[in-house]
């Protein structure tokens, strides 16, 4: 009887007193209660559970483009606990949205939900629609803003706290502050802007098409202007092109013979990132086909009808326009002006990260994608630890061994030695040192700390930053996922280069870009393809290939269906000029 008062008065206090209820379970099991003792097995277990939940990072996603989605898609987020903010709840396979300003391909065909490409990875990602407006490095958090919906406040806003922080979330359009572009002009980077173009361009035929305008109102309708000779602005000119000459000819007859398309440059040719073999060929095609290529031209100002632009030598003029499309490179978007701030970065166009994607003076923050850039380390900064480093036995002089031991490393943490190696036609480093100290036998190499720097003195020149491209946003989102994949691996085993200015090893290779080639289509079913190994190829079969290239890269069997049927109905029925 004083054994079961005991009994339950303990039981009482302990339901009122949670902490000590713990201690008691384990002393009533030791008296052979067996109920307590399945409290008691319960309770750890619970509490084991939450302890290995508790142990997961938190892993926070700012973007879903390309960068962010191909981080998404190779991340293994059992390891993590992965969330993702975007203000659009879906993927886009931006270098077809030429395609659909001319209706060649639909919106719907080329992105895919984010949600669905999370549930397809089987982990609990959690994924809110949202912007992020705020980055705040010190504290580990996130300020976003909802815009479809509202909190108990009114606004919408929420904070997230992260572990670890990847920012993806792209560039915006460089307006240079051209008086008159935002309000005038129509941009192309996202899905929305290639809906707003082709509504635009259906809407100046079907103005020109009304009987009260005279001849020269039709003519500024019609007149059609691309600011930028980069591939996207290209790409577009050659689109428009097609779809007047194949399909709007047609059903405008009255009008066709005063359109007009002009492509405006500031540089001195257009596509000056490809060869110049491209280059000097879509000039000419345009020339032939009637579109207008200005080079030389700098826009100063837009009006709702004109476009004012300086040349060296005509000086300023203005030319009436129906329509007009800016893509002149990209921007950066206030949320990272404002985090470039905060983390002595100020005077940059994006973000600085190392050559491991980290952002540069900040703990747990990665960049990849069109928002950042590599800032790769030079190898005359670290010439003096490198000559350390490979002087193993101190001699004050460096062997050709003694080079070749580090030569690797050296090669891996400083890739512009290989590009300048390549260059330069040179087999290895000992071609290279024979270079600067005169045709001498292998075996008598010897160079002091002066002697290695002069032969490495050039090998800077290389360095070069990598270009704001969906293919070098995929291959960092690729890349930084294998390495949170491994993170824990390789805590024990680096298997990165050798540290310079530290003991050890990298934890990782650092990132190395691919370049698998570029394409520019030309319109008229031709298009140029730039491969690696100096491979130009330009024509039909070229355009061939670029279906199939960009067919295989979508990212789902669903929007590569979709895109294949719609190139299919484009050539059986033509380009739908429907406002829609």
């Amino acid at each position: 009887m004083r054994f079961s008062a005991f009994f339950f008065d303990g039981v009482s206090r302990a339901f009122h007193h949670r902490p000590s209820f713990s201690k008691l379970v384990v002393i009533l099991t030791a008296s052979g209660g067996g109920l307590v003792a399945y409290a008691d097995s319960k309770s750890d277990h619970a509490i084991e559970s939450s302890q290995v939940a508790h142990k997961k990072k938190k892993v926070v996603v700012l973007g879903t483009g390309w960068a962010g989605t191909t981080f998404l898609k190779n991340l293994d987020s059992s390891l993590y606990d992965v969330q993702v903010i975007s203000p659009r709840n879906y993927f886009a396979f931006t270098p077809l949205l030429p395609s659909i300003t001319c209706g060649t391909v639909e919106p719907r065909s080329i992105v895919e939900p984010i949600r669905k490409i999370i549930k397809k990875k089987g982990g609990d990602i959690k994924f809110w629609e949202a912007e992020c407006f705020k980055i705040d490095p010190t504290n580990k958090k996130v300020h976003c803003r909802s815009n479809i919906g509202t909190n108990l406040d009114g606004n919408g806003e929420f904070l997230l706290d992260y572990d670890c922080l990847v920012i993806a979330i792209g560039a915006r359009a460089n307006t240079f502050n051209t008086p008159g572009v935002v309000e005038h002009c129509h941009f192309l980077k996202e899905i929305e802007d290639a809906q707003k173009i082709r509504r635009s361009v259906m809407d100046c035929f079907e103005r020109a098409s009304l009987p009260y305008l005279d001849e020269e109102e039709r003519k500024r309708m019609l007149h059609f202007v691309i600011v930028g000779g980069g591939p996207t602005g290209v790409e577009f000119a050659a689109e428009l092109h097609d779809f007047v000459s194949e399909d709007l000819s047609k059903l405008y007859p009255t009008v066709r013979d005063l359109v007009k398309i002009s492509v405006i440059e500031a540089g001195e040719h257009i596509l000056t990132m490809f060869d110049r073999r491209i280059t000097k060929f879509a000039e000419e095609k345009f020339q032939r086909e009637g579109i207008a290529v200005k080079t030389g031209f700098k826009v100063v100002e837009v009006s709702d009808k004109d476009i004012t632009m300086t040349n060296a030598s005509t000086g300023k003029m203005s030319v009436p326009y129906g329509m007009a499309v800016w893509s002149t490179g990209i921007g950066t978007r206030p949320v990272i002006m404002d985090f470039m701030k905060q983390i002595d970065q100020a005077n940059r166009r994006v973000l600085a990260t190392d050559e491991w994607l980290r952002v540069r003076g900040c703990d747990g923050v990665y960049a990849l994608g069109d928002c950042a850039t590599i800032s790769q380390r030079k190898v005359m900064e670290d010439i003096s630890l490198i000559f350390k480093v490979a002087d193993k036995d101190h001699s004050g002089t460096l062997t050709v061994k003694e080079i070749q031991d580090v030569l690797d490393d050296i090669c891996i943490r400083y890739p512009q030695v290989e590009l300048y190696l390549k260059s330069k036609q040179m087999s290895n480093i000992v071609d290279l040192i024979k270079d600067s100290k005169g045709d001498v036998q292998k075996e008598s190499v010897e160079l002091d700390i002066e002697e290695f720097k002069k032969a490495l003195a050039n090998v800077d020149s290389q360095v070069k930053n990598l270009p704001a491209t969906a293919q070098v946003a995929a291959q960092q989102g690729n890349y930084l996922a294998r390495c949170f994949n491994k993170m824990k691996d390789t805590d024990e085993n680096p298997e990165g280069p050798l540290r310079i200015r530290e003991s050890g090893r990298h934890r990782f290779r650092p990132f190395r870009y691919k370049h698998f080639g570029q394409f520019a289509p030309l319109g008229g079913e031709q298009t140029a393809a730039q491969l690696p190994g100096d491979w130009i190829s330009i024509g039909q079969s070229s355009q061939w290939l670029w279906y199939s290239v960009y067919a295989s890269k979508q990212v789902s069997w669903r929007t590569r269906a979709l895109v294949i049927s719609d190139w299919m109905k484009r050539f059986i029925f033509g380009r739908d000029s429907s406002c829609l």
